[in-house]
């Protein structure tokens, strides 16, 4: 049997030699999950004598400058028009800025890994928001599953308030920003998967949208923080270096091919490896303790996605904020 024709850009097709499946997906999907589950922690140490705001505008700063670099070597054009910068001025404000600064203050008040593990909820709005947008409606198992995530999560609440009673109010703050950053990137998933979108160059996209993202971030920082400062430990370099090249610059890069290669649903299986890393870290620096409850938490959060995104019809993607 001849394989069959591409049904869109990039798609592999049936019958797909291993070794390019291993080359073009697997082992991309190794690395922009096991970077992913890595920044959570990372974000930790950039917390401190620098401003959230200020760490996430210099991040899409240099972020900007590297992509306009791999746009330039993967050939594609930076000139959009005016739709496409109005497209990029749009991701930039609610991937670059919104998600990610909610995550950055959010690290404030609870832990890096408990930020993850809510943040992996990422598909429930994503297909909401694709539902309503783009006319992809979810199945009830997606939505039976979801809820059982949703469930798991408030037992990792309830543990939170438990350890923690005396700031009940530390914790909600930081699962309200963490739900904030949530809705920014689904916003940006539904988005960039419309049509309209999805032709212009990739590439060429992200670069601008990062640059758009790193303005607002600054005039954001500048509005609510307060002049830039600049912290001149060389971890707090070293970890904003990791965080802009590796994190956002090869990771985004190498994440939306493959979203285009075998779908975004089964690329978003990295939501839910994701987690399990960053809640190893958090065990590992920054001393989370787990007890029954916390364990039946994450199991029903990470089963509860599993099975949502088992046999899942949603086209709409959910890349990690971190």
């Amino acid at each position: 049997m001849k394989p069959r024709p591409l049904l869109a850009d990039g798609e592999l097709r049936i019958g797909t030699p291993p070794g390019e499946r291993l080359r073009a997906v697997v082992i991309p999907f190794i690395i922009f999950t096991a970077i992913w589950g890595s920044t959570w922690i990372v974000i930790r140490g950039q917390l401190g004598t620098v401003a959230p705001q200020w760490s996430v505008a210099y991040r899409f700063g240099i972020a900007a400058v590297a992509m306009t670099f791999i746009a330039a070597i993967k050939g594609d054009s930076l000139r959009l028009g005016r739709s496409g910068l109005v497209a990029a001025l749009f991701l930039g404000f609610t991937q670059f800025c919104i998600n990610f600064n909610m995550v950055y203050l959010a690290e404030r008040h609870i832990t890096s890994g408990v930020v993850a593990t809510v943040f992996a909820l990422l598909l429930i709005p994503s297909s909401l928001m694709g539902w309503a947008l783009l006319g992809q409606r979810p199945t009830g198992r997606f939505a039976w599953s979801s809820l059982v995530a949703v469930t798991g999560i408030g037992l990792l609440f309830v543990h939170e308030l438990h350890e923690h009673a005396a700031s009940a109010k530390q914790i909600a703050s930081g699962i309200g920003l963490t739900l904030l950053g949530m809705i920014g990137a689904s916003i940006a998933n539904v988005v960039q998967a419309r049509p309209e979108i999805r032709r212009f160059p990739l590439f060429g996209l992200l670069a601008w949208s990062m640059a758009a993202g790193a303005l607002i971030d600054a005039a954001f920082a500048l509005i609510l923080a307060g002049p830039p400062t600049i912290d001149t430990r060389p971890v707090y370099w070293a970890g904003l270096l990791y965080l802009a090249l590796a994190a956002s610059v090869l990771t985004f890069s190498l994440y939306y091919p493959v979203v285009r290669k075998i779908g975004p649903a089964k690329a978003a299986y990295s939501s839910v490896i994701v987690p399990i890393i960053a809640m190893g870290f958090s065990t590992w620096l920054e001393g989370y303790r787990w007890t029954p409850l916390t364990i039946a938490g994450a199991l029903l959060a990470l089963g509860g996605m599993v099975a949502a995104l088992s046999r899942s019809r949603s086209s709409v993607a959910a890349p990690d904020a971190a």
